[in-house]
């Protein structure tokens, strides 16, 4: 529990630093993408599948570089510079020593740069927003509050397995937790938000507080497969990167394309 707060401590801080400062979330984001994107490459290959991990890494690191300095590629040029991705993947497949696995190998390099890089990039998205600092404090905070409240809960009253052929540590008990204390927190931080009704936050801190745990589940389930207890070690007492962002990888779109698209009557405009 003692490492556990620690780690706690240190990643609350980088937090507070990325959604004061710009540069430093764009920093940070891509810094866990890279880590996240290794962690993810190398529990796949335990599993004796060979990925691409430099071309996953520098398509993954692109993704957001993209995204913090505005580059507006237009949807013809997206489609090309997709062609030319699977093109070059498939090039570095039929130039192989040997052949093995080969659509594990491209399917799950090209899962790898979607799951970790572009769904954590929304975070990117999110601070250019107006009351952007707010916006991902609020993200991260209703997301990792569910995490949180499910791990206290669980320990404490956990006696029913959610689902245990996947995790079976999480507990029901431990999900309506986590649930419940996803919702007060949430409510309580969002009178800080004045962009959006109060009953739209409402129904926005309930839709994160689910996605959150199916996140978390989700991640359980790729570490079930690749039959490894945590993605890394970074993180003394919670693991490694993607143990960390699991949930937010979720929520991070999830709550971008719900204030762009589902609140277009807002007009909000970017940095």
């Amino acid at each position: 529990m003692g490492k556990r707060l620690a780690s706690s401590f240190f990643l609350g801080v980088v937090v507070v630093l990325a959604s004061v400062y710009y540069p430093v979330c764009g920093f940070m984001v891509t810094l866990l993408i890279v880590a996240g994107l290794y962690e993810f490459f190398y529990m796949v290959e335990k599993k004796g599948v060979k990925l691409f991990k430099l071309f996953g890494i520098v398509i993954g690191v692109l993704i957001p570089i993209t995204i913090y300095f505005h580059f507006s590629i237009k949807e013809g040029w997206q489609f090309l510079f997709a062609v030319l991705g699977l093109f070059v993947l498939f090039v570095l497949e039929i130039t192989k020593k040997e052949t093995h696995q080969a659509v594990l190998s491209l399917s799950t390099t090209v899962f790898g740069i979607i799951y970790i890089s572009w769904c954590f990039s929304f975070l990117i998205r999110v601070r250019q927003l107006p009351e952007g600092a707010l916006l991902v404090a609020f993200l991260v905070v209703v997301t990792k509050s569910s995490d949180i409240g499910a791990y206290l809960w669980g320990r404490k009253y956990g006696r029913t397995p959610l689902l245990e052929r996947i995790s079976p540590k999480k507990s029901l008990e431990g999900a309506v937790g986590g649930f419940f204390t996803s919702l007060v927190v949430g409510v309580i931080f969002s009178f800080f938000i004045e962009s959006i009704g109060f009953w739209e936050k409402f129904f926005l801190i309930i839709i994160l507080a689910i996605i959150s745990q199916l996140g978390d589940l989700f991640e359980s389930l790729l570490k079930r497969d690749c039959q490894v207890k945590d993605s890394g070690k970074i993180f003394p007492g919670m693991g490694g990167v993607l143990d960390v962002i699991d949930s937010i990888i979720f929520t991070a779109p999830t709550f971008y394309l719900y204030v762009t698209m589902m609140k277009e009557s807002l007009s909000l405009p970017v940095l």
